[in-house]
């Protein structure tokens, strides 16, 4: 199945949790016509939350895609998780996408995970539109919500459509309609949301209309000379030409379209299908994809996204299944077609691709198998076996490698243990299938209990995998209380030399390496290793010995509590070598001098600070502000508006295990919270020590 490429639009919808996500695309498969019921995410009737949990708790935890057709382009979307224990499925969402509909609560506005999934669309620089939800609620405020967008996102909303009224139905001026700036009409949606009639604007909303749409050209005559040539002249301006300049701003990320309505009713969805088609890019708007030609030196690589150019696509997603995993792949250029055999450069391994399908929410569908699919689309994959999250594939004939898809480190840690040989063994390949599920999911081994360590981003999102592993594999195993995940790093520079003089299998070996470690704020967050031995010294397997050993030394963590080393950089500065030298001499000594060294450069414990964002109303402020001291937080913004006040605390996560039912205390139940990790500080003293005894 190939689509005109123009016709495509990869599109994300991405919030803060409860803004009304999976609402908004539950009604954009209901208006396209692919689904005969809008589903309810109370019900649990929803088409992309199709996980138990999901239902269960009524939120979004995985992306998941639905593809459908409005008018005459072809819509692949990702419903995102607006929880950010589940960051990582927005991450990789917009890693691959062409654009994004940002969707707000009229009531709450920008909250914390907003400027969070912003932030992230801007690394990534997707052009965008603003869905503000909610209209239909008390105290929704559409004014607030631009100006909240504008201020706290630094961002350039333009609306494009504007409310009548807002409020539920016994309000004074309640939400019952809308204005379409560029059409001039009034937008009526008497009919259940189920259908949009475009009518004159009523005599009484004419001046708030002109005003609106006064505002709104006054942005775009600034983008465009036609259009304030037809301005001046009082010329007539074709709609086409105004949804022209707004196209070409939204894609240069000048402005961002603001749409509105009332997703749970109906109300406003075509106008954001609308803004989805005018508005947002197609592949062909978006620059070619940079990668580096992986047989080269850094050569670097460029693909167009045109079906003549090399194969190329990026995996971003992989659902873990024993019949054969089901990869998620964006395509950029040329052709795949099923059964064919493509590169994964990052291992330089061949992978099959046996079929192709047609992703719907997150399962295959049954009638969704293809043939072949083109550049620009994305597409389902079962045949590889090797390729992980974030990896390239490509024509094997031109190699290319595409930049990986990074994610954030991990904050709290679980310990559990099987009960038996037998669970252990099936534990090992449950955490391997949901470490391929999952980037942000990690696992080790305490060397001092012998226990298996999972790691992840939050509490929900440990209980999620805990809930799994009970439930759903039916494992047997002992689950300990979440713990936060420590970091180690080093205070100073060392230089040391570690020497191998040993006796292995009667034969006497000998090796020395000198190497340098200090501490390293760039880099990734863990160990940066640098090689500045002379050329030729010592050969390619002996050298990979040696960066073999500083990864397993680094794995196995520092020396105050075994926690993973962070921030650090080690450079290999000379090597002694004779005729007993062998690689793994030399590992032996490069081993000795790391330990030696992390020894020396005084050992740090860190922990993680947490962005905290509380919400609460005026009276429960200095109750708040006082707990959060007891809690070793530092408030770094505060900011009252309409009752309310923000409070933006940087706290540390070990004080903040159980804070929702805190909160809850605090301000009976009137309040709201929400926390992302932030960085990672030297813990106090009396910490450290505890690990030391």
């Amino acid at each position: 199945m190939s689509r005109r490429i123009e016709q495509i639009r990869n599109i994300g919808i991405i919030a803060h949790i409860d803004a009304g996500k999976t609402t908004v695309t539950e009604g954009m498969l209901f208006l396209s016509g692919a689904k005969h019921r809008m589903g309810m995410v109370d019900k649990g009737t929803t088409t992309t939350d199709d996980d138990q949990e999901e239902r269960e708790r009524g939120i979004t935890i995985y992306a998941a895609c639905v593809t459908f057709d409005w008018k005459d382009v072809h819509v692949n979307l990702l419903d995102t998780p607006g929880h950010v224990d589940f960051t990582a499925e927005v991450e990789r969402s917009l890693r691959v996408l062409d654009g994004a509909v940002v969707v707000f609560s009229a009531r709450e506005g920008v909250e914390a995970q907003s400027e969070t999934v912003w932030r992230q669309a801007n690394k990534y620089h997707v052009p965008r539109i603003c869905f503000i939800n909610k209209l239909d609620r008390e105290g929704a405020g559409f004014e607030r919500v631009v100006v909240e967008i504008e201020t706290r996102l630094g961002a350039h909303p333009l609306p494009v459509v504007i409310p009548v009224g807002s409020g539920p139905a016994h309000a004074p001026n309640p939400f019952r309609g809308l204005i379409d700036l560029v059409k001039m009409k009034y937008l009526d949606f008497s009919d259940d949301g189920k259908t949009m009639k475009e009518l004159p604007i009523p005599e009484e909303l004419r001046d708030e209309a002109e005003f609106g749409r006064s505002q709104m050209m006054e942005v775009l005559y600034g983008k465009s000379d036609e259009l304030m040539t037809l301005a001046l002249s009082e010329t007539p301006i074709p709609n086409e030409l105004i949804r022209k300049v707004i196209r070409e701003a939204t894609l240069a990320l000048q402005v961002q379209p603001v749409v509105c309505g009332s997703a749970l009713h109906g109300i406003g969805i075509q106008t954001v299908l609308d803004a989805v088609k005018y508005y947002l890019p197609c592949p062909t708007d978006r620059p070619p994809v940079e990668g580096v030609n992986p047989k080269g030196k850094g050569q670097k690589e460029i693909r167009n996204p045109d079906a003549k150019d090399p194969f190329c696509g990026l995996v971003f997603k992989i659902l873990p299944a024993k019949t054969g995993d089901f990869y998620w792949v964006r395509v950029y250029s040329g052709i795949l077609e099923s059964n064919a055999r493509v590169l994964c450069p990052s291992i330089d391994k061949k992978e099959n691709v046996s079929q192709l399908w047609q992703i719907h929410a997150t399962k295959k569908e049954r009638d969704g198998q293809m043939d072949r699919v083109e550049a620009g689309d994305i597409v389902g994959l079962i045949g590889p076996r090797h390729a992980v999250t974030g990896d390239t594939l490509c024509d094997p004939k031109a190699p290319i490698n595409l930049e990986s898809i990074q994610f954030p480190e991990t904050v709290i840690e679980m310990a559990i243990e099987p009960e038996t040989a037998t669970d252990r063994k099936k534990l090992e390949e449950v955490l391997e299938m949901l470490k391929r599920q999952d980037p942000t999911f990690k696992t080790r081994e305490s060397l001092e209990t012998g226990q298996t360590l999972i790691s992840g981003m939050g509490e929900l999102h440990l209980e999620i995998i805990r809930n799994r592993l009970l439930r759903d594999f039916n494992l047997n195993v002992k689950v300990h209380k979440p713990r936060v995940s420590y970091r180690e790093t080093i205070c100073r520079a060392v230089e040391v030399t570690g020497q191998c003089h040993r006796i292995i299998n009667g034969q006497q070996l000998f090796g020395a390496m000198t190497l340098r470690m200090e501490p390293f704020a760039g880099g990734d967050q863990r160990v940066t290793v640098v090689n500045r031995l002379p050329d030729g010294i010592i050969g390619a397997e002996s050298l990979q010995a040696v960066f073999d050993e500083i990864r397993a030394r680094a794995d196995g963590g520092g020396t105050i509590g075994s926690f993973p080393l962070t921030k650090i950089k080690v450079t290999l500065l000379s090597v002694e070598v004779t005729d007993q030298t062998n690689p793994m001499a030399l590992a032996i000594a490069t081993g000795d001098a790391f330990e030696a060294a992390l020894r020396e450069a005084g050992p740090v414990l860190l922990e993680p600070i947490m962005k905290l964002t509380i919400n609460t109303p005026d009276e429960f402020y200095g109750e708040f502000v006082g707990d959060l001291a007891q809690r070793r937080a530092r408030i770094a913004h505060t900011e009252s508006l309409g009752g309310r006040t923000t409070i933006e605390a940087h706290c540390p996560l070990a004080e903040l295990f159980g804070y929702s039912n805190a909160m809850r205390s605090l301000s009976q139940g009137r309040a709201g919270s929400s926390m992302e990790p932030l960085e990672y500080e030297p813990a106090p003293s009396d910490v450290a020590a505890a690990f030391s005894l």
